[in-house]
């Protein structure tokens, strides 16, 4: 998806997907801050507006306000407001957020989906969230990642995946392909376990 630039919005959320869940589309809700000035604002300022002018949900408010800095040269892709880089992924799992967890806190079942790689987990609320160092195959540290789970009625699990404080763009283009042949695996996994 392209704005005026040609250059790619956002690599999160489609136009179609957007306008079905906020009633805009990008080019919508950027005339919308344009109109708004935001490009003199902060991001807090940005995702706070969205919020409470146009009570947009909160993970609509972060993809529209990151995805608004991006095509406004305010923020490269991959970088965060506060200037580090990172890269994020996310799936829908057939599996309780329990099982989800044990697939990152349980050695034997993370080799399964994620070998080669070691976990340091430094924060864990089971079922909902985990922070943890990340080493590399090499055994380097290369950052650190946040999960988050959201149980749906359904029985699945939404996961996203956080991984911060890397080390440049190319880091950042390893890992978002790296993530998402994992979290593919780990679908894969977890679902013939049913």
């Amino acid at each position: 998806m392209s704005g005026s630039t040609g250059r790619r919005i956002t690599e999160k959320l489609s136009d179609d997907t957007l306008r079905g869940a906020t009633g805009r589309g990008w080019a919508d809700w950027f005339a919308v801050l344009d109109a708004w000035d935001a490009t003199r604002r902060t991001h807090a300022e940005i995702a706070a507006y969205l919020g409470t002018e146009h009570r947009m949900g909160g993970w609509y408010t972060q993809s529209v306000t990151v995805g608004y800095e991006q095509e406004r040269g305010l923020r490269e892709v991959g970088r965060s407001s506060a200037g580090d880089w990172k890269t994020s992924g996310s799936r829908t799992l057939a599996a309780p957020p329990e099982r989800v967890m044990a697939a990152f806190t349980e050695p034997v079942l993370r080799e399964r989906w994620l070998p080669d790689v070691e976990l340091s987990v430094r924060g864990l609320r089971p079922g909902r969230s985990l922070t943890a160092g990340f080493r590399d195959e090499s055994g380097e540290p290369a950052g650190s990642v946040s999960v988050r789970l959201d149980a749906l009625p359904d029985g699945r699990t939404r996961l996203g995946l956080g991984h911060g404080k890397l080390a440049d763009a190319g880091a950042v283009a390893r890992y978002k392909a790296f993530w998402k042949e994992r979290l593919a695996v780990l679908k894969a996994v977890l679902e013939e376990q049913g």
